[in-house]
């Protein structure tokens, strides 16, 4: 995630949730332990936030009282870093999880994606899936995201009309009914529906096998079943889904 996108969601907020916010990022994502005055600016700058050359940085950060400390400086330059309590204001303004930078990274990306998508259904699965993330709800949170995907991946399908878009599953299903609205697709196996969307051109070979390697997943955690997925396994299986389907 780049420091634009970890940025996005406080578009609107303070110069010093913006400036605590970068701190952050560059410490978590960046291991740097602490910047200086113009190191801040540059940053402001790099994630193209309004008018950054007029934002008083020095100033903000002399505000910002025990969310910051200088520990030392670079020559001349004085240093600042956040304090445990700037992180922690820093996650709960960005509805971050304390627990794992894992999930912290993939909560950010699910939010960032979010922000993008115009279908409010496909829109209202992802949020769900950012939601059972931060409380740690992985499994729920894996079949929220596979539900918005192949919702997603179904408009793309259906944009290309209804004859070729029957035509390309009973391709791979003789038996597949015709489709022509998205509740049609609720007889269609998950499976189909990916290899149909590689024929329509919705998808490439490789993104359809990623994404058959990932329905693996979903299919597991949507089943009473022992199994839970480690925060790697979700976590990848978020990467791929995202950067395939919500890019």
């Amino acid at each position: 995630m780049t420091l634009v996108e970890f940025l996005a969601p406080l578009a609107r907020a303070s110069h010093k949730e913006r400036i605590l916010a970068l701190l952050y990022y560059e410490h978590r994502y960046k291991s740097a332990e602490s910047l200086t005055v113009e190191q801040i600016r540059q940053g402001l700058k790099a994630a193209r936030v309004p008018r950054w050359a007029r934002i008083n940085v020095a100033d903000v950060l002399a505000r910002s009282g025990h969310f910051v400390d200088s520990p030392g400086s670079a020559g001349a330059r004085r240093l600042w870093r956040l304090t445990d309590t700037g992180s922690d204001h820093v996650r709960q303004a960005l509805g971050l999880p304390a627990a794992e930078p894992e999930i912290e990274h993939d909560v950010g990306a699910l939010s960032t994606a979010a922000s993008k998508i115009k279908d409010r259904e496909v829109r209202d699965y992802v949020d769900e899936a950012v939601k059972c993330l931060q409380v740690g709800a992985l499994r729920a949170a894996i079949v929220f995201l596979w539900t918005g995907a192949i919702r997603s991946i179904q408009n793309l399908m259906l944009s290309h009309g209804a004859a070729a878009l029957s035509a390309a599953l009973q391709r791979h299903d003789p038996k597949a009914r015709a489709v022509s609205s998205l509740d049609h697709f609720a007889y269609i196996k998950d499976k189909t529906i990916l290899l149909g969307a590689q024929e329509l051109g919705v998808i490439d070979k490789n993104e359809k096998d990623t994404l058959e390697e990932a329905l693996n997943l979903p299919n597991r955690c949507g089943h009473p079943s022992k199994y839970k997925p480690g925060l790697k396994k979700a976590s990848s299986f978020i990467e791929d889904v995202v950067s395939i389907v919500f890019k």
